[in-house]
């Protein structure tokens, strides 16, 4: 068995799998501003759960990672800094820990779903900011998995912003007033969203040259309502150079880091 968290700026998710890479249990809790109250709490959830024993963790953070020591550095939605968890989670968990920043998890775990297919995929998250990662034969690319393309500098509106400023699940509730689950499928505010994710996707897709581009996040969770328009402003900027490669929503935008907490833990301490 392996147990898998992954923390969020405002859940936790802790779910067992089995070898076959079936969710057998899961617990989800708020996770509190407090790092010492998540700790305990985290050790109440573990201690709930049926299975005793586990062959490993994969652990998912919203945050930079030192892997070599196992501290999440800072992180994006909670005021935490330097924080040990590998050491920590270990004592609560008792097995080994591998811990990975959370969108590079669900990068993973998307990707591995289309690796037949494609070699080198790119997974963006579209959420509060804008996250990327490429997944390569299968793997994190060790090139990209710190890399934060969500604050490339781009024009827009005759200044220089950050690309998540303009084009983030943030951005479009500053713009319209609303999150993306509010705008109706019909609304022409979908050209708006598609644009501004092609603008700075585009200069992505030149500098990583991907077989295929996985959207995620919870805007990418709504790539029905506006995929083909991003794919038509993407080809507006093909030439020969630059081709296009096939773009795809999320296939599990809800659970990608969570699967992929455990297809990091099974492949780094494999059973057999």
């Amino acid at each position: 068995m392996y147990i898998t968290i992954d923390i969020g700026g405002t859940k936790t998710l802790i779910a067992v799998f089995n070898e076959s890479g079936e969710i057998e249990e899961q617990i989800k809790f708020k996770t509190p501003v407090d790092y010492t109250e998540f700790s305990q709490e985290l050790a109440k959830s573990v201690d709930s759960l049926t299975t005793k024993e586990f062959a490993a963790c994969g652990l998912a953070a919203p945050a930079k990672i030192d892997r070599t020591h196992g501290v999440a550095i800072a992180f994006g939605n909670l005021d935490w800094t330097d924080v040990p968890l590998q050491e920590i989670v270990e004592e609560i968990v008792k097995c080994p820990v591998v811990i990975e920043n959370d969108a590079n998890l669900a990068g993973l775990s998307e990707a591995l779903r289309v690796q037949d297919a494609y070699r080198k995929v790119l997974y963006i998250t579209v959420s509060t900011g804008i996250g990327g990662v490429m997944v390569i034969d299968g793997k994190i690319d060790p090139n990209t998995q710190d890399a934060e393309i969500g604050h490339i500098l781009l024009e827009h509106d005759g200044q220089l912003m950050r690309w998540q400023e303009f084009a983030s699940g943030k951005a479009i509730v500053a713009r319209t007033g609303m999150r993306a689950s509010d705008i109706p499928v019909d609304s022409p505010l979908w050209y708006g969203v598609a644009r501004n994710i092609a603008i700075g996707l585009i200069d992505v897709i030149a500098t990583l040259t991907p077989d295929a581009i996985i959207v995620g996040g919870g805007v990418g969770s709504h790539f029905d309502k506006y995929g083909d328009r991003l794919k038509e402003q993407l080809k507006i900027y093909e030439n020969p150079l630059v081709t296009i490669p096939p773009v795809f929503g999320a296939f599990n935008a809800e659970e990608a880091v969570i699967y992929g907490c455990y297809e990091i833990a099974k492949s780094t301490y494999p059973t057999t």
